[in-house]
């Protein structure tokens, strides 16, 4: 029997944790985001791809509500107990809480800031509802960051305490050839009651199965540094590197230029001269960074913090561009109605669907090898 596990997705943002899992072979039923923008936009790109509407439906809230997931936890006990009624279905949740809070270069607030309560609130969903399995993506920093690991470490140990078998592991999406050196924490959770599974049986989890190139292959290979900026120039990939880890190759893939998101982009407010000045492939600011055509890109991050700008146009990425650097598929479009803001922050917010889709391919490969 084909599996097809049933997915309750949670700060799902414009949906490219989602796609990914879809893409899979997972069922998505439920789809929760507190930001309407953000949800509006998963709406659009749903019917865009002739995707199915989840059986369950959508449910937003009062934009940043941290205590809307909890108090919907009622209702939401209702659908899981509806969805376990076929005991063939596996269920699945989802999602990667707003980690602002938590990244090294954010606001730093740590469990105490809004974004770091929905961490919270997430990890004691999972817990009330007891999916058989569940993921949580974060950035690095709560991981990595010794303030916020505590904080880490205690949810941990709180879904053990709900009985999960926990694995993890720091991900770059570059291994999964998206264009993009971004670091991420995957944690996720087996129910014991589900799999049966120990802790020993935990280790052999794939981690490893879908990944393309290893880091130190990817940062050894001779990647071309600064150049000076030279508006619509063209020269040719340079031999021994992957060319399909470029974010020129990923330009070229998607066509960006025709794309319908291929006119959203920022227009400088102080000129030109200050773009014209920056090397093709220096990223070694904090903002202002030019991308190089012929390398991936830094993480996509487009705030009020980072502005990244085209390898050999006179301006900054095109939202067009930012999702190529995401690995969207080409036919994946944000609509027209969204703000400029709206559209970068949740492409950077986003999971690079190469690198969600292999992290769900790798989750059945687990469920089927262990049934």
């Amino acid at each position: 029997m084909t599996l097809k596990p049933k997915i309750f997705s949670f700060f799902a943002g414009s949906g490219f944790l989602d796609l990914g899992f879809e893409a899979s072979g997972y069922d998505v039923v439920y789809v929760s985001e507190i930001f309407k923008p953000f949800m509006a936009a998963y709406k659009y790109s749903r019917v865009n791809l002739n995707l199915p509407l989840p059986e369950y439906g959508y449910h937003d809230g009062e934009d940043g509500d941290v205590n809307r997931l909890i108090s919907h936890a009622n209702y939401l006990k209702s659908v899981v107990k509806d969805c376990r009624a076929d005991d063939r279905n596996i269920i699945g949740f989802i999602g990667g809480p707003p980690c602002p809070d938590f990244a090294v270069g954010g606001k730093n607030r740590g469990c105490s800031g809004s974004n770091g309560k929905l961490s919270s609130s997430y990890v004691e969903l999972i817990c009330q509802q007891q999916p058989d399995f569940f993921v949580f993506e974060n950035v690095k920093g709560l991981w990595k960051t010794q303030k916020h690991r505590l904080f880490y470490d205690a949810l941990k140990a709180l879904l053990q305490q709900a009985g999960y078998i926990l694995t993890e592991r720091l991900i770059n999406a570059v291994e999964y050839g998206v264009p993009q050196d971004r670091q991420r924490i995957i944690l996720i959770g087996f129910h014991s009651s589900y799999l049966n599974i120990n802790e020993d049986r935990i280790k052999n989890f794939p981690w490893l199965n879908y990944i393309l190139y290893s880091q130190d292959t990817v940062f050894a290979y001779p990647w071309s540094q600064s150049a000076p900026f030279v508006a619509d120039s063209s020269f040719p990939c340079p031999e021994k590197i992957p060319q399909e880890l470029t974010v020129e190759y990923w330009f070229n893939k998607n066509n960006v230029l025709s794309h319908p998101n291929s006119l959203h982009h920022f227009q400088p407010k102080a000129g030109l001269k200050k773009f014209a000045s920056i090397a093709e492939g220096d990223n070694s600011r904090k903002s202002f960074k030019r991308l190089h055509r012929w390398r991936y890109s830094p993480t996509a991050c487009y705030g009020n913090n980072e502005v990244h700008l085209h390898p050999y146009k006179l301006r900054r990425i095109s939202v067009a561009e930012a999702l190529a650097i995401q690995s969207l598929p080409s036919n994946f479009i944000l609509p027209d109605s969204m703000s400029l803001t709206n559209m970068f922050k949740t492409i950077g917010n986003g999971v690079p669907f190469l690198a969600s889709k292999a992290i769900a391919q790798s989750i059945l490969d687990f469920i089927q090898g262990s049934v």
